[in-house]
């Protein structure tokens, strides 16, 4: 099928979900409160001991680790959708029209694009009126939020296809919280490398978590000054790093996904 054809029909389903996300009240709910809460919480109530009492560097340096962990568990929303659809039968509606197999998939991870993009508008803002401020050019910044959401879209693969494998929502759930959580916590999105036992400072160097936040803090501007130099390679190079994930990941899961969606579809 036509490479234009196939967009085309992502492009419907895309929109399909994009205004599910209007018109669920939980999804709305979860896409812009959540990322409030995760800000006001680790700002005010654990920025004092994890900051070391400077809470106005701690909130700057505390955001890119936000962004990374929120759009990460936000891409866990394609899992989840695509499980619900399957159980509820639209897929196999999907099945009955003229539209390419591949495009579901297609559609379903570029809506939690836009998912993603509403999560990091509200937790900027957010993050703006508890002190967080950008130090680099409008480019930079541009840059900053362009590659979590690259990182963010080849997680939503991941989740994609866990969702076709695992056809239930709540087991998406459940399975990509217990995986997720600790991957981005064994990370320096919240505390400095040198805070972690060694063992744990080894797994969080090579963490791409650690990639993706510490290249949006460079590019945002707001590495704490002071900050020893990294000396593992995947944080020399986090933009290097994360775009080399971003893309092994593509290309592993998006032939995964869409083999394991013929074959759910096919039962």
């Amino acid at each position: 099928m036509r490479v234009p054809h196939v967009l085309a029909d992502a492009s419907v389903v895309a929109t399909r979900n994009i205004i599910k996300i209007k018109r669920v009240p939980d999804l709305l709910v979860f896409t812009t409160l959540s990322p409030i809460m995760f800000v006001l919480l680790f700002a005010y109530v654990f920025g004092g001991a994890i900051g070391g009492g400077s809470g106005a560097s701690y909130r700057e340096y505390l955001m890119a680790g936000i962004f990374a962990q929120t759009v990460i568990f936000g891409a866990t929303i394609t899992g989840a959708g695509l499980a619900d659809d399957v159980k509820k039968g639209i897929i196999d509606r999907f099945r009955s029209l003229p539209m390419a197999p591949s495009a579901v998939l297609t559609g379903r991870t570029l809506s939690d694009v836009v998912n993603n993009v509403i999560v990091l508008v509200v937790m900027s803002l957010t993050g703006l009126l508890v002190g967080w401020r950008i130090h680099t050019s409008a480019f930079e910044a541009l840059a900053g939020f362009g590659l979590l959401l690259v990182f963010a879209y080849a997680i939503s693969w991941i989740m994609a296809w866990v969702g076709m494998l695992v056809p239930s929502p709540e087991v998406v759930n459940n399975a990509s919280f217990v995986i997720i959580f600790p991957l981005t916590f064994i990370a320096i999105t919240f505390v400095p490398l040198d805070t972690l036992p060694v063992p744990l400072q080894r797994f969080a160097e090579w963490n791409p978590v650690s990639a993706v936040t510490q290249a949006a803090r460079e590019l945002f501007g707001n590495i704490p000054p002071g900050t020893p130099e990294p000396t593992a390679w995947p944080l020399e190079h986090p933009v290097v790093y994360t775009l080399l994930w971003s893309a092994a990941i593509l290309a592993v899961f998006i032939p995964l996904a869409n083999a394991q969606y013929r074959v759910s579809t096919s039962r």
